[in-house]
Order: structure tokens, then sequence, then C-alpha cells
């Protein structure tokens, strides 16, 4: 199955589980796209002791999950040139949802 996830918060918990969702997609053989938008796209600064989201998008990625943010949304925060993650634009999450059999939000 082919899974489009968009994560709009950095609330750290909800974060975490959306990853950890998506890690588990992957691991049960399902292609998975992650779209950050929002606030989301600053969940790769995320430091929580409990909720280690950080951890958890590097497993997603290097278990070839696809990970875009929103490149409005790093550019309002100013954070377009230090992303770990592809700028993408509405164009590509609107194509992610296409290409997807299933559309989970946290």
């Amino acid at each position: 199955m082919k899974l489009a996830i968009i994560l709009e918060t950095k609330e750290e918990e909800k974060a975490w589980n959306a990853f950890r969702f998506a890690n588990t997609a992957l691991s049960r053989e399902n292609e998975v796209k992650l779209f950050l938008m929002g606030e989301a796209v600053e969940c790769e600064n995320i430091q929580h002791p409990k909720f280690n989201v950080v951890d958890e998008m590097k497993k997603f990625e290097f278990n070839n999950g696809q990970l875009m943010a929103c490149g409005t949304c790093l550019k309002s925060r100013k954070m377009d040139e230090d992303s770990a993650c592809p700028i993408s634009t509405m164009n590509d999450c609107v194509e992610m949802v296409e290409w997807a059999d299933k559309i989970v939000t946290f």
C-alpha cells in the first residue's frame, strides 16, 4: 500500500507518534511519503527526553521513507537553508496525495 502522511505539528508526542507510525508502515513493506507542513518543519530541532523525534526521523529516512518539507513554511521560519529535508512545494504535496492509496494526518 502507498501511504501519505501529512504532519502539521511540532508537539513532541504527536510528531513522535507520526514517525513511529510511518516506520511501522515501512516495516510492513508499505511505501511511505511524509510531508511536513506548518510548524512541523521544525521537527528536526525537537529535543525531548521521552519522545525522540529526531531518532525516528533518521530511522524513517534510513528505511527509505520519503520525507518532504513545505518550502514556504521553512522560509517563513528562515529555515530553508538549514533544513535536512528536501524543500518541497504544495504541488509536491498534491502529487503525494494523488499517489497515495491512503492519507493520514497528524
